[in-house]
């Protein structure tokens, strides 16, 4: 098929907007156009005309019609299918459907008809492809963005424990000069400035964002210095400072979803204290199959008190599933390889201070799906009347708790909300975003399975992609921490905590 234009014009052949997928004058297009209602024969319904060289396909919109001009020879099925498409198109972004909106919609509506037609050909692509190509959304920005936000509030934290500490202090200290003492050096220095020849870095998850926050190190001198002894308003200012910056800093709707993505319940942290951190990459077919999953790993470190920094640490691997453990440049392989401990290969240079350092990492990427975690399994069925959707999960690895489970189904747009069925657990219909939320407290072994039914107007290629986002408090590929220990093999007290999260789950 070639396609020539899409237009909406009014009854007169007025052109609303019109985008040209072949070079074409203006007036050529106008000449079209005004053509159009001429050749409109009343008391007939008919979705098409004809004159000796082009094809009009339309669908009137209210007032409007919504104008497909082709060339004779294409294929009139394949015309009427694309006229649907920008028919379900309008709705997107036009409520009213009336001129001035779409005026006002007219360059979101050029740029999504690009996405439809190329060249005069149509593209392969739903409404959903179709927004997200548009909207230009990235995962990776949003999840830059939600560990940013994670670790701004980290910051303010920080803030909030130090001016505590001055509050404390003011009636030990009086108007005496204090250093605001800063964070830890580099991995592998010392008290006495010695560093390692190869320095780690501060590793995390996602490898791409860094902290721009730095504690003030910069000594106070008397003339500047903050007179604790004085006046109790100057610290009760700063903290309040502190305080209403911290209100400044807030998490978008969206955002706020993916940090719980990555957030654990508090635990109190002991002086030592290690994080297993898991993500999981899963892309499945609506048909069955797994197409691709990737579990990515990391265990950090963080020393909190200098008498500990040179320990230990033992690693405990359950995993049956054949990961690839990768140990960090400045950690001793050999002592890994033989007893599973963690510690540097110079064992008289501590840990630095106040960090979260990265000591081990893993991964596994399978194709197999005896290894996914939740199936997914969605069966939209056309009806007279639009579709009745069933979507049902099943707990794959029933050693898993998952938590915050969360099921995105996405639904045509314009059509109303969907009516739900029978449904274990709690939904939600998010008409601005036009997807149903099908959430889920808890699934675990003796909670593995469960479906929703829904019906709706649509077709059944509008409820794809199904995503799926949840966390859980135990590792995916069992890894554990069993002991921490120091180099003269002497116990030390640790905390630890682990997140597996989902970072990208779709069924396609």
């Amino acid at each position: 098929m070639v396609l020539l234009a899409a237009a909406v014009c009014n009854k007169s052949g007025k052109a609303i907007i019109s985008r040209q997928f072949v070079e074409m004058t203006r007036a050529r297009i106008e000449g079209l156009l005004a053509a159009f209602p001429k050749l409109m024969s009343s008391g007939k319904q008919h979705t098409f005309v004809e004159t000796e060289s082009v094809r009009y396909v339309y669908q009137p919109l209210e007032k409007l019609y919504m104008l497909l001009i082709t060339t004779k020879a294409s294929n009139i099925l394949e015309d009427l299918e694309t006229l649907r498409l920008f028919a379900k198109l309008i709705p997107e972004y036009c409520r009213n459907m009336d001129e001035s909106e779409i005026i006002e919609q007219s360059f979101s509506l050029i740029f999504a008809f690009d996405e439809i037609v190329a060249l005069g050909y149509r593209e392969n692509v739903n409404i959903a492809q179709i927004r997200t190509f548009t909207e230009m959304d990235s995962h990776e920005e949003r999840v830059f963005m939600a560990v940013r936000q994670t670790q701004e509030k980290e910051a303010r934290d920080t803030m909030m424990k130090k001016a505590e500490e001055l509050r404390r202090m003011k009636t030990k200290s009086g108007g005496s000069n204090m250093r605001s003492p800063g964070f830890g050096g580099g991995f592998g220095s010392n008290s006495s400035g010695g560093r390692m020849e190869s320095p780690i870095i501060d590793t995390t998850i996602n490898d791409t964002v860094k902290s721009s926050y730095t504690a003030p190190s910069k000594p106070l001198g008397p003339s500047k210095a903050m007179k604790l002894g004085s006046k109790t308003k100057d610290v009760d200012s700063f903290v309040d400072q502190l305080k209403s910056e911290g209100e400044t800093v807030t998490s978008s709707n969206h955002s706020s979803s993916t940090i719980n993505k990555v957030s654990t319940p508090t635990v109190n942290q002991e002086n030592v204290h290690l994080r297993i951190e898991e993500k999981i990459v899963v892309q499945a077919g609506r048909d069955g199959g797994l197409q691709n999953l990737e579990v990515f790993g990391l265990v950090k470190l963080k020393v909190a008190d200098d008498k500990f920094g040179k320990i230990k640490v033992a690693i405990l691997n359950n995993d049956t599933k054949g990961i690839q453990l990768q140990t960090h440049p400045n950690i001793d392989k050999k002592l890994f390889s033989t007893s599973s401990y963690i510690g540097l290969k110079n064992s008289e240079k501590p840990f630095p201070l106040h960090q979260d350092i990265g000591v081990l990492k893993w991964r596994f990427q399978t194709q197999d799906e005896a290894f996914i975690p939740l199936s997914i399994n969605c069966w939209p069925s056309e009806t007279g009347s639009g579709c009745d959707v069933n979507i049902e999960y099943e707990l794959e690895q029933q050693n898993l708790e998952l938590n915050d489970v969360v099921i995105t189904i996405p639904l045509p747009s314009g059509v109303g909300s969907p009516i739900v069925g029978d449904c274990d657990g709690n939904y939600t219909y998010e008409r601005s975003n036009n997807q149903l939320l099908w959430n889920l407290p808890l699934i675990d072994a003796a909670n593995k399975s469960g479906s929703m039914e829904f019906s709706i107007n649509g077709h059944p290629e509008d409820f794809f992609p199904v995503k799926v986002s949840f966390v859980s408090t135990k590792s995916y590929c069992d890894i554990q921490i069993s002991e921490v220990i120091t180099t003269d093999d002497e116990p030390v007290k640790y905390s630890s905590e682990v997140v597996f999260y989902v970072d990208k789950y779709e069924i396609v």
